[in-house]
This record gives C-alpha cells, structure tokens and sequence, in this order.
C-alpha cells in the first residue's frame, strides 16, 4: 500500500462511518477513492479531513447535497461565506425557539396552577407550539 493511500476499512475505522456510508458518499460525489485493492475501495488520506467538513456541515444542518456544492471540481472547499451567516442566523432563530420552549417547559413543572391547563403560561405555550407547527 502507497504512504497516505487508505483501505475503506480504515477510513471506516478512523472516521468512525461505517463503510456502507462511504460507498454511499462516493455515489453521491461527496468523495472519490483513488483505486482498489481487491474489491476494497482505496482512498487518499486526505478523505477524512473532507470527512470530516461533511460532518461539520451535517451537524451544522446543511443536507448532502448543499455540502456537495460546497467543493470545487477538483476537491477542494470552495464554500460561500452568505450562505454560512444565512446557516447562522437560521441556528440562532433555532434558538431562540428552543429557548422559548424550554422556559415554558421549566415555568409549567413549577407552576402553582392547579392544572397545566389553566397556566397562562402553557397556555401560551400551547399557541406557540401551534404557531410553531405550521411554519415547519
């Protein structure tokens, strides 16, 4: 094996993906092996830092296919900063639902109403929740 050329069991390993995913990103053109070694797939070391830029962008919440476009031709991170600050800012109204939410949740465990039904607060919480479903 060449010095910086990886089995797909490796990469699998290092990057804690199992192999089916892989070969799954490789179909979609978010990697690309450099050959074989049997039937086992070889790729360039290099795969798990651009794993590991898949990853970030995932748990970012970009889908597969905004990551894909975030790579030029030949492989390098090409990414566009309006569309990171449009991520951001869709993190940070993320938040503040949650935030929300959770004020709520915490008020009504403590709430001295009788019923959480007759809570102003879970009240309020309820209409959020509403709110909150139609726009998703």
């Amino acid at each position: 094996m060449r010095t910086g050329v990886l089995d797909i069991g490796t990469v699998a390993k290092a990057s804690g993906l199992p192999a089916s995913t892989l070969r799954y990103y490789e179909e979609k053109g978010l990697i690309r092996s450099v050959g074989r070694r049997g039937l086992k797939r070889l790729f360039d070391s290099a795969v798990l830092e651009r794993l590991a830029l898949i990853a970030l962008g995932q748990h970012a919440g970009f889908s597969l296919a905004e990551i894909a476009a975030m790579f030029s031709l030949d492989g390098r991170p090409q990414i566009d900063r309006s569309q990171l600050m449009a991520k951001a800012e869709d993190i940070d109204k993320t938040i503040r639902q949650l935030s929300v939410l959770r004020d709520g949740l915490r008020h009504t465990a403590v709430c001295k109403a009788p019923s959480h039904m007759e809570c102003p607060t879970f009240q309020r919480l309820l209409r959020f929740a509403v709110k909150a479903r139609g726009r998703n």
